[in-house]
């Protein structure tokens, strides 16, 4: 939670985020391109994990801090997000592929140098290992080549479908009674938050063998009955350090919603992401 001082521009917002493990250590604010919707949204980096900002507000609430009274009864949440998934688009752009060129092997902090989002300098260390997984790799005189290889990347997101298919009828009764084939379309709904259509939903739908277009109307429709009035307070930090009591948030974005059992409430309607966008 940031600690309130008169001159903030801005006032305080409750944020439940992991502790660093070393007190000596801070967590990094980053400002970095969302996968889908390329908008410039904030992102925690932490004990070499990176999680996206989450949101969830009652209609009527506060928070009492010490002495002070926030107005806004927002809680943000951090949830960690799978680095690959954001630096996506940077690696298909990285490449520089042609119709039938497959493009060109780049070194990592080439990949990682993005004019106007030096966040992703903050990630060095960690991107490498985790993109060996959708990427070619080449090793010259000791130092590592990548390219994006899109049959990797279709592995890996089926990947990523299948396990979340595996967890879901953990999730409630609703979940259990829905067929194999439902269940993948839920998976791929939410997948799809982070992905463009073009290339990998197309790709991703036709290896599945599912409708595109279903996919897409569903997602329209649960964008549709969000209600505007629960939008959190718009904010834009800028990209700075986080240590055990400090910290930011950024504009929201609805996620997609569940159907929800009888006179209960479904955990994926307490918390949206919150993206940020240049005002």
């Amino acid at each position: 939670m940031a600690s309130w001082c008169g001159d903030l521009a801005a006032p305080p917002r409750l944020l439940v985020a992991p502790r660093p493990s070393d007190d000596n250590c801070q967590g990094n604010v980053l400002s970095l391109r969302h996968p889908r919707s390329d908008e410039e949204t904030g992102y925690l980096f932490i004990d070499g994990q990176l999680h996206e900002f989450n949101w969830f507000k009652e209609r009527f609430g506060s928070w009492f801090l010490g002495d002070y009274v926030c107005e806004d009864g927002s809680l943000y949440y951090c949830t960690v997000v799978d680095p690959i998934l954001i630096l996506l688009p940077i690696l298909r752009a990285a490449r520089m592929s042609n119709g039938k060129d497959p493009g060109k092997f780049r070194q990592l902090d080439e990949i990682l140098y993005v004019e106007g989002y030096p966040g992703y300098q903050h990630l060095m260390g960690i991107a490498g290992n985790h993109i060996e997984l959708v990427c070619e790799v080449k090793e010259v005189a000791n130092v590592k080549f990548f390219r994006l290889d899109d049959s990797k990347v279709l592995s890996w997101l089926c990947c990523k479908v299948h396990n979340l298919k595996e967890v879901f009828p953990k999730l409630g009764k609703n979940y259990g009674a829905q067929g194999e084939k439902e269940l993948l379309k839920d998976a791929v709904q939410i997948i799809r938050e982070y992905l463009n259509d073009e290339p990998w939903l197309m790709l991703l739908c036709k290896k599945l063998q599912l409708d595109i277009k279903e996919i897409i109307e569903v997602n329209k429709t649960s964008e549709a009955s969000f209600c505007a009035d629960n939008s959190p307070v718009p904010f834009r930090p800028a990209e700075e350090k986080l240590g055990n009591s400090s910290t930011r948030s950024s504009k929201g974005r609805p996620a997609k919603k569940q159907k929800a059992e009888v006179e209960s409430k479904n955990i994926k309607d307490m918390f949206r992401r919150v993206t940020r966008k240049g005002t």
